[in-house]
Formats: C-alpha cells, structure tokens, sequence
C-alpha cells in the first residue's frame, strides 16, 4: 500500500470516528445539560421568589457557577488530568497510585516487583519532592484519598439514582399542568368540579407517568450507549434548536428584562472591567444560561402565576402541548448521562477490587469504556422509583440531587489539587490555591443544601452510607483475603520435598490454578496436594491483577515465568488489565495463555539464556518470536489435511484416576477449542525447546482442569462491632454474588473449588 495513501485513509477514518463520536455525545453528555431548565427553576421554593431582583439575582447566581465551575475549573483544568481518556474520581486516583507510593489496593502490597520490572513501565515514581514525601509518609493521608475516591464514586451513583427521578418528575408535572389545561378548555363543568378534577390529575399524573418513563428509559439501557447515543442525538438536536429559538424570541419580546439580566451578570463581578457585549453574546448561545434566559425572563414579570417557575409555563400555549411531549423526550435523554456515568465509575470501581462483582457487558468492540452492569442498571431503576413514588415532589428530590452534585465536585477538587502537587509536580502554592478558590466555592453550595437536608437530602445521606459500606467492606475483605493468602503461602521447595513422602502422582493434563498471589504456591493448593496427593503434568498459576490505568496493551498484558525447576514443568501467569480493560471476559483465555507460554518457552532458550528460574522471574510477552518459532494455534474447522495429521483428533480421553477421589474433579475434561501444533521447518529450534512445546501440546490434547481457591472470612470472637460489620457485610455480598470470582466461562465438570476458613 502506498504509504501517503495509507495516511489518507486513516485521517479520513479518525475524522470518521470523531464525528460519529461528536454526534453520540449530543444524545449522552449534553442532554443533561440542554434540560436542566426543566427543573433549574422548578426545585427552587416559589415563596422565596418574591421580586424581579431575586429572579436576577438567582440568574446571576446560576450564569457564574456554571462559567467558574463548569468551563474554568472543569474545561481547562480538570480535563487536562484525564487518565488516557478516562474521567472521574477514581481517574484522579489512579494517576495519584501510579506517580506517588499512596496505593492501598490490594495489588499495591503483593505485586509491586513485578508491575514495575519492566522498563519504561507506566508506574515509574517520579522524582520525590517534599509533597510527595510528605504525604507518602503518613499512612493515614494514604486512607483519606481512597476514601475520598470511595466517597466521590458514592456521590456519582447518587447521581445516577436522583438525576433520572429528577428530571422525569418534573416533566410529569408538566403533563399534569397540561391536562388539567386541556380539561378546563373542554368542559363546561362548574367551577368547583373543574378544579375537583385538577386536583386529581395533580394527584394521580404525575407519579405514575414518571414511573412508566423510568421504566422505559432503564429498559432500553440493554442497547448499550453506541445505540442509544445514535437514538438520543436526533432529539437533543430538535430540543436545542426549539428551546434556543423560543429563548431568542422571549429576548425580542421582554428586550429590556433580558438587558437588566445581562446587566446583573456584569455587576456581580468581583472586579470592576468593561465587558465587551458580543463576549457576553457568545457566553449566552455557548451556555446552557442561553436556555434559561427564557424562564428568568418570563417570572420576572410573572410573579403573580400560578407556577409561574416552571418552564412550561412561559411556553405559548399554542404550542404548550408539544413543547410537554418534546420535553418527555428530552428528560429521558437528559438522565443517561448520569446513568452512563454510574456504569463507568462501578466498572472501575470493580476492576480495582472496591466493589462486589457484577457482570459487565462492553457494548461496543471498538469504542473502549462503553459498558452496560445488569444488576445495577435494575437497582438504579428500583431506586429512582422508590425517590419518584416515595417523594413525588421536586423540591425533595432536587435538594437530594443538588448535594450530590456539589458533594461530587468537592472530591474532584479535593484529588484535582494533589494531582496539581503530585502528577503535575506544580508547587505546593499553586495546589492550595486551587483547593481554596474552588473548594470555598463548593463548601458555600453544600452549606446551602444542608440546610435542606429534612427536606429530601436525608434520603442522599442514607443510600450514601449503604454503598459506602458495601465498597469498604469489599475493599477490607478482599485486602485481607490477599495478606491470608501471602502469609500461608509456600515455595516450589515444598513441593519437591514432600512430593516423595506423599507420593504425589502427576495426571496428564493442564491444571490452571487461579490466584491472587504472583510469588510462590497458594495455601489452597498446598492444602488440596497435603489431602489429594497429586496434580497434572503442566501446572499453571494464573493471577489477575489490575493496575490503576484504564487499558494495557496486548504487548505488555501477559508475565509468564517458571516456578521451581524446569524438569516441574510449573509456570506462573501474571494477567494485568485496566480498569477498563475486558479481559475477563473473554472466551479464547486459555488459548491466549497457552501461546503465551509457548512464547515463553522460545524466548527463554533463544534470548535468556542467562536467566535463572528463581521465583518472580518474569518475561513480557506478546510478540510471537521473528523466526515462526512458536506455537501454532489450529481452529477445529480447518480442512487442511498436512495439519490435521499432525495431531490426533478430538476424543475424550480421561487419564488414569489416582484413587477413588480424583474421579470427582480432578480428571480433565475435554472442550472443543482451538488446538496448537509445532511449526513444519524450524531449524532454529532446539531439541529440548521442541520436547517441552510438544508436552505442553499433548498435556492440552489430554485435557484441562481448573482450580479455584475460596477463602471464607470469619470473625474471632471479641472482635469490634466495626470489624464484624464490614465481614458479615463482604460475606453477604460475596456470597450472593452473581459474577464468579474468574469470569472465564469454565464448565462446572471441570472446576475443582478448594476451601479454606479465615479468622481475622
């Protein structure tokens, strides 16, 4: 291919991409902007708008938080923070595990030798400054920042819950107003009967059309974001020209209202400066201020209408019924951000070991970071309908939402300023004076809502302190799963010394042993070998672990190493994956290992000739050798007859049984996959290399078994009543988990599940 048109085909294709995306982005991220004047003025409380000057002043109010927060510190200083494209609280964090030693994740105490072997690695430290040492030596600032990341990630699933109920209710309302309208026009009933039937549609509409939208928005979550951006986009398109053009005609109608509004806005900056007029022209049609010049221009001289704050309410009312069904469309696109952000923030909170596993879907094969959580898509609509129903009120809802909203800026502002000190490595100063500016700000706004909390917010407070538990009881469970295991783990010498006192016996066949663990035998296996004196010819450790970093390349996903002499035949596996990565979920794994380690094998006798085979010796892999040297995967349906007599074809051939008990799990058990075969002409290979490789291929045409280590957690007696909290709490989750432990789609014939009692 020609390399010029090469590079032309893929700038057409990145533009491509762009715009798809761009287009996407119309229907998921700013629909919960381009309808916040559904409910903006609608939360607040109508007794408390008693003149025009307050309807300005709370203009004013809402222009400047949305121009400081919003484009100032969110546009120009916190995207600039992104973690390879990645967003969010946990982002924040992730950057500051990977450039400051303030990690508490499980994988931060037992694995950090081998995440950092490799050179150029992504966890390289930085130069320490005195920041950095500060906070590096206090345990105690190491456990705020996570429970900052946990607290913020809260205040996000809050949001998810709040933002759906929100603006879907207020909408309903609208639907009521809109009826009851259509009533009066229509009937000639007397007065009494007419506001007799007002006050049932006020009581009966509203709640239930919310649920039935809610219901319908949560439903269509399965589709997964590429679809239902494509689907929103149109509408968000329709809504903004219809709402930007009817606040352009409110401007030409209430021309001075709209001027002293202006006026207000320029006289409430803290300096006194000649404001260019077109500036504040090109504010109002790149703001979602624009939109609600429209409603503040209509209560000003409304005062005296009834509900005159909602936004209804200033639409004609020959076009008042469709602006009401355009709006149902409109608050139903406006919620899935929210939801899209609870998706996200829950799988990196998942893939980082601080929440209860769940199953996640990647919807799209090409875009990275788009997923759908069943489970927690249901429990995000069964909790949306309990705020709807148990409420039915905006204002108790919008005071809820509010102190999520500015309780989640805080966190980011919070992690934003050690970012700037610790990633940025920018003065301690220019930290601070982040941290104040915003953070006084922010603190203004949660003041404000707490004095709402009897009013709605209490409900934000409870379902805060039910997720937060369960996020830290996971994280404790899990860390302390970990150290049971590196305490009662033995080396590859206890194998080989109590093999002959035990007359442990090798099974032909492949035996993948999952666990958490990269250095040494787990106390699970040592324990079945010490009951069930054997195991299969080709072991395999295999070990998750998740680094703080949303994807790793395919190149740098697998360590293999040996454990113990080569003549064991014992391999270990170190699986690393971001907090975005899906790689728990695929169907080809264990083919992806066993080429990994033929890899291995080649590179070994070829390249490292010289490394010894001490534990934690570890080799990247990813790279198939120059010379073809390697493994050759072979589909089940290929017809060419050469390959298919390199190999015999596929029975169910079970190996001896060692005794009675291994017929219960411990024999393999066959599946129709992809199989392997050695290269026809490799001249470069060694005897010994092709002898291992062709065992390791007949150890897979014998058969694969799988185990997996559960540690139960229990409680010594005299424990605390915080300790028993979070144990009961992590057993109940990890007991009525849907997901299992390793994702892989293993059948239950072949899964030999080991267990072991934990006290702590």
């Amino acid at each position: 291919m020609d390399p010029q048109l090469g590079s032309a085909n893929q700038f057409k294709e990145t533009w491509k991409h762009t715009l798809l995306l761009s287009f996407q982005i119309l229907g998921v991220i700013y629909g919960q902007l381009s309808t916040a004047p559904l409910y903006v003025f609608g939360t607040m409380n109508a007794e408390d708008i008693k003149s025009e000057e307050t309807v300005y002043e709370l203009f004013s109010c809402i222009f400047w938080t949305i121009n400081i927060i919003s484009l100032l510190k969110y546009a120009f200083i916190v995207l600039r923070a992104d973690d390879n494209g990645e967003g969010g609280t946990f982002a924040l964090y992730s950057l500051l595990c990977r450039h400051a030693k303030v990690g508490l994740l499980p994988n931060d105490t037992s694995a950090n030798e081998v995440m950092h072997y490799e050179t150029g690695s992504p966890f390289k430290i930085k130069v320490e400054s005195r920041t950095r040492r500060a906070i590096e030596k206090y345990k105690s600032s190491h456990y705020l920042m996570l429970f900052l990341a946990l607290f913020g990630s809260c205040m996000t699933i809050g949001v998810g819950v709040l933002t759906p109920a929100l603006s879907v209710y207020s909408v309903s309302s609208g639907v009521q107003r809109s009826m009851s309208d259509m009533a009066h026009l229509f009937s000639s009933s007397p007065r009494k009967k007419q506001e007799a039937i007002s006050n049932a549609f006020e009581k009966y509409v509203p709640v239930p059309t919310a649920s039935a939208i809610l219901v319908c928005l949560f439903t269509l979550q399965h589709y997964g974001t590429h679809k239902i951006g494509f689907i929103f986009a149109p509408i968000i398109v329709i809504w903004l020209i219809f709402i930007g053009g009817g606040g352009l005609e409110v401007t030409r109608q209430h021309r001075f209202v709209c001027s002293r509004i202006r006026g207000n806005v320029c006289r409430s900056r803290s300096f006194h400066k000649e404001i260019d007029q077109d500036y504040i022209c090109m504010l109002d049609l790149s703001s979602p201020c624009f939109m609600l010049c429209r409603p503040a221009a209509y209560i000003s001289k409304n005062l005296h209408v009834a509900d005159f704050n909602h936004l209804s309410e200033s639409i004609p009312h020959r076009i008042r019924h469709w602006f009401i069904a355009l709006s149902l469309l409109a608050s139903v696109v406006g919620s899935q951000a929210t939801i899209t952000a609870t998706f996200s923030i829950i799988n990196q909170c998942l893939a980082l070991g601080c929440f209860p596993r769940v199953k996640v879907i990647h919807t799209s094969d090409k875009i990275h970071g788009q997923v759908y959580i069943p489970d927690i898509n249901w429990l995000l609509m069964v909790l949306s309908l309990a705020v709807t129903i148990g409420f039915h009120n905006i204002m108790r809802i919008g005071s809820a939402t509010g102190l999520a909203v500015i309780s989640g800026m805080l966190v980011t502002t919070c992690l934003m300023s050690l970012v700037i000190a610790l990633y940025w490595e920018k003065n301690f100063f220019e930290s601070v004076c982040c941290l104040i500016f915003f953070g006084s700000i922010e603190v203004m706004y949660i003041s404000a809502c707490m004095l709402n909390f009897h009013k709605g917010a209490w409900y934000l407070v409870v379902l805060l302190a039910l997720s937060l538990t369960v996020m830290l009881s996971w994280h404790y469970g899990t860390k302390k799963k970990l150290e049971f295991d590196l305490q009662n783990k033995v080396s590859a010498e206890w194998l080989t010394d109590i093999s002959p006192g035990l007359g442990v016996t090798r099974v032909p066949g492949i035996g993948f042993i999952y666990t958490d663990i990269v250095t040494g035998i787990p106390a699970f296996f040592s324990h079945f070998i010490t009951n069930l004196p054997a195991f299969h010819q080709v072991l395999i450790f295999v070990s998750f672990k998740s680094l703080p970093m949303p994807y790793v390349p395919a190149s740098r996903r697998y360590l293999i190493g040996r454990v113990g002499p080569k003549y064991l035949k014992i391999y270990r596996c170190v699986v690393r994956y971001g907090y975005c990565d899906p790689i728990r979920d695929t169907d080809n794994f264990e083919e992806q290992i066993i080429s990994s380690i033929g890899e291995f094998i080649t590179m070994e006798e070829n390249e490292f000739e010289s490394m010894n085979s001490s534990e934690g010796r570890m080799v990247v892999v990813g790279k198939p050798p120059a010379d073809g040297s390697a493994l050759i995967p072979l589909n089940e349906t290929n017809s060419d007859e050469e390959s298919v007599g390199l190999v015999s074809n596929i029975e169910t051939q079970l190996a001896p049984m060692v005794g009675d008990a291994l017929e219960s799990g411990l024999g393999p058990v066959m599946r129709k996959k992809v199989r392997f075969m050695l290269p026809a002409n490799s001249p470069k290979m060694r005897a010994s290399v092709k002898d291992e490789l062709q065992e390791l291929i007949d150890a897979r045409e014998s058969g694969t078994a799988y185990f997996l280590g559960q540690v139960h957690l229990a409680v010594r007696d005299g424990s605390d009543v915080l300790k028993r909290l979070l144990i009961m709490t992590y057993a109940f989750c990890d007991k009525n988990c849907r997901e299992p432990p390793v994702a892989l789609n293993i059948p239950h014939a072949a899964l030999v599940e080991v267990g072991m009692v934990c006290c702590i």
